[in-house]
């Protein structure tokens, strides 16, 4: 039985958090490509602000990978 529950439960709801994000991004830099006038601004989106944008994204998923490992740690010093 661990005493980390909690954490590991927001560590996963960060996770569901940072996909759907991670897809809101990618659909909304999409949909700014398209709406964006000429070949290099179309381009500048897709090479810049879609990676930068994923990029963002992903923030919640980092966050939700410390906690559980912080929940390892504890899990590992408190077996001891």
């Amino acid at each position: 039985m661990t005493h980390y529950g909690t954490l590991r439960t927001w560590a996963f709801v960060l996770t569901v958090t940072g996909v759907l994000w991670m897809i809101a991004a990618a659909f909304g830099a999409i949909v700014w490509a398209f709406e964006v006038e000429g070949f290099w601004q179309t381009l500048g989106v897709l090479l810049v602000g879609l990676p930068v944008a994923v990029f963002l994204a992903t923030l919640p998923i980092a966050l939700a990978q410390a906690m559980r490992a912080i929940a390892d740690v504890g899990d590992t010093v408190s077996a001891r």
